[in-house]
């Protein structure tokens, strides 16, 4: 006898009742520049994701992450909480944030301003984790991890800036396969 998937095996569909959304990661006090970041959930066949949640969790303006495993923690931003939560309807999302600073790398040197995002959508068995970068930051080309991505494939990690906005604004398409497919990290 074969048994199917149950639903508790398989991540989504979100609803909206009880889940908590974060699209504003910062206060109002909250130090660094503050940026917008929007951008679309995708499927394999560049249909938008009506009901996929994203999630970013970011470094403050210092590159200090507001977690115990980050050993300068105590000098974190108390003001910005580097977590956010959006469900896609419409199959977009819109956060509110600031831009991270740069953050030690685990062999040494410094990591490239980054955002680290999660995507769990209707028919994945798990969540996939990617990263975010910004277009105009010169660190990139430094940054150990988007080093070991293939050149033809880094632009599905580096956020856009759009131009004529009232606050800085990253583009950041999530497609989930299909030629244009982000680059997924495992966890």
């Amino acid at each position: 006898m074969k048994i199917g998937q149950t639903p508790s095996q398989t991540v989504g569909p979100f609803f909206a009742f009880g889940l908590h959304e974060r699209q504003d990661m910062a206060g109002e006090a909250a130090l660094g520049q503050r940026i917008r970041i929007l951008g679309n959930v995708y499927d394999g066949d560049g249909a938008p994701i009506v009901d996929a949640l994203v999630e970013l969790w970011q470094a403050d303006a210092q590159g200090i992450y507001n977690h115990p495993e980050d050993p300068r923690q105590a000098e974190a931003d108390p003001n910005f909480h580097g977590f956010g939560r959006s469900g896609t309807v419409h199959g977009g999302f819109v956060f509110k944030t600031i831009k991270p600073g740069t953050v030690p790398a685990p062999a040494g040197g410094q990591q490239a301003p980054h955002i680290f995002v999660r995507v769990f959508s209707r028919g994945m068995l798990i969540h996939a984790n990617s990263r975010l970068y910004f277009s105009d930051e010169p660190a990139n080309a430094r940054d150990a991890v988007l080093a070991t991505v293939p050149a033809e494939r880094r632009h599905t990690l580096i956020a856009q800036l759009q131009s004529g906005q009232d606050l800085p604004t990253y583009k950041f398409d999530i497609f989930l396969q299909g030629e244009d497919e982000t680059v997924f990290f495992e966890p």
